[in-house]
């Protein structure tokens, strides 16, 4: 059987969300949340993936780049949104539907949806769950055969009887269908609701009008269907979801000291025996080699460590720490900072644009910006690149085995050599040749009797 077209619904507007932000865009463990049911249904082995906009343009290179994106006019009902992406749908091929509202659904769901649709021969099959409150849920109707003789919306008054809506299994909006059964079903669907909409439920009563068996696949995991309406829903997939991370990274063989404070998107990834201490966060695309020691209370912004990285107590964005590197405690390390093996930028140290070489230290109170510091140099305290002259950023050259005295100023662009000393409190303005050393500051002058005139006054 050709592999499954999966469509995913996203054309809704999502008001309850009160935000400038489409619902299905906003952010989920360093996600849109329209991404997670497309990396699902890639994962399953989707052969095509069609997500349903609005006509407002809202999702416009807002998604991955195999991703195909169809346009619903008018939001006029999820089966008239399905009805948008006709001309995408293969007949030969199934057809799985899912909701870009309902970020939760696995790989494993999703195939396992696609196999007990494909081990019948009903031309549809949905995906069910049992709830103790199944309000504000369509309601699935079975015949007695046990077959799914059709799902009845509760939206509005009138909508369902009073004995459809003591019905504990719901309707998920998550479905299989023979492509051939589904569009020719789509256009016998009638807007005969409260709401004057298509429902894509009433596909189903339509395919058993034809001769054709509607099946039904029970999820026994209701938090995969659970659907996203407002940020309250929102905080509660993101707990799910952040906690199915913690426990794939934990049982991968990384260390999470304390997972009620630690955050970890999606797309991290972290070697094994790295440890991750309280109140640490990791973002974006960020990775850790082995045997790391992140935290407690450290931010990686997609930003790259090797092994045996020691970060504690510090906020890196951007930049790269390569195996055996040291950071902080409170440092601070922006886009384009790279620490080669073994190197240390520590205690209150801001690094930017930098290329910090292997060994060199920059041990405290220091800010090195758009600088290349050579292999083996260790930066005096207060150490700082004078790197802007108001209009333009210049860059430092410093050599390897370099020696800086303290409360150094180094004003870019400037150069100073292999194995050069610059002396404590030096203000530096002109190249410094390899083995010399810099003294930049003005001679000291003591006034004698200062204290005792200054007292006669």
């Amino acid at each position: 059987m050709a592999a499954p077209t999966v469509v995913i619904l996203a054309a809704g507007q999502g008001t309850r969300m009160r935000s400038a932000v489409p619902k299905v865009l906003h952010e989920l463990c360093g996600r849109p949340m329209v991404h997670w049911p497309i990396a699902a249904a890639q994962a399953a082995g989707a052969g095509r993936v069609v997500v349903v906009g609005g006509p407002d343009g809202a999702l416009d290179g807002a998604l991955p780049e195999a991703v195909e994106l169809a346009i619903q006019a008018e939001p006029r009902g999820t089966a008239d949104a399905v009805r948008a992406a006709a001309a995408l749908l293969d007949p030969g091929a199934p057809v799985i539907v899912l909701s870009g509202d309902v970020p939760l659904v696995t790989a494993e769901a999703i195939a396992a949806l696609a196999d007990a649709h494909r081990a019948t021969d009903a031309a549809a099959t949905m995906a069910t769950i049992e709830l103790d409150d199944p309000s504000e849920y369509g309601r699935v109707v079975r015949d007695g055969d046990g077959g799914v003789a059709g799902v009845v919306e509760t939206k509005g008054d009138g909508d369902a009887t009073d004995a459809q809506l003591a019905i504990r299994e719901v309707n998920t909006g998550v479905y299989a269908f023979d492509g051939d059964a589904l569009l020719s079903a789509l256009e016998e669907v009638r807007p005969d609701n409260a709401q004057s909409e298509y429902y894509l439920p009433d596909v189903l009563p339509v395919l058993r009008a034809a001769g054709r068996a509607v099946g039904a696949h029970l999820v026994t995991d209701h938090t995969l269907m659970l659907g996203v309406n407002d940020r309250v829903d929102l905080a509660q997939v993101r707990a799910l979801a952040q906690r199915r991370i913690l426990q794939a990274h934990m049982r991968a063989g990384v260390t999470i000291v304390d997972p009620a404070s630690t955050l970890v998107d999606v797309d991290v990834t972290l070697g094994q025996d790295t440890r991750i201490e309280p109140g640490t966060h990791l973002r974006g695309r960020s990775s850790a080699g082995e045997r790391c020691r992140i935290g407690p209370f450290t931010t990686l912004e997609d930003s790259v460590l090797g092994d045996e990285v020691t970060i504690p107590s510090s906020h890196l964005v951007g930049c790269e720490v390569r195996s055996g590197a040291s950071v902080g405690p409170y440092a601070y390390l922006r886009p384009g900072a790279l620490l080669e093996e073994n190197a240390k930028a520590g205690t209150f140290v801001e690094i930017k644009n930098s290329h910090i070489g292997s060994g060199a230290k920059v041990p405290h109170l220091s800010y090195i910006g758009d600088a290349d510091v050579g292999a083996g140099s260790n930066l005096g305290a207060g150490t700082i690149t004078a790197n802007y002259d108001g209009v333009r950023k210049h860059r430092t050259v410093i050599g390897r085995d370099v020696r800086g005295g303290v409360d150094t100023a180094l004003v870019a662009p400037v150069e100073v050599g292999d194995g050069a000393w610059t002396a404590a409190g030096s203000v530096i303005t002109e190249d410094v040749p390899p083995g010399s050393l810099a003294v930049a500051r003005a001679r000291q002058r003591n006034v004698e009797d200062y204290a005792r005139r200054k007292e006669g006054e």
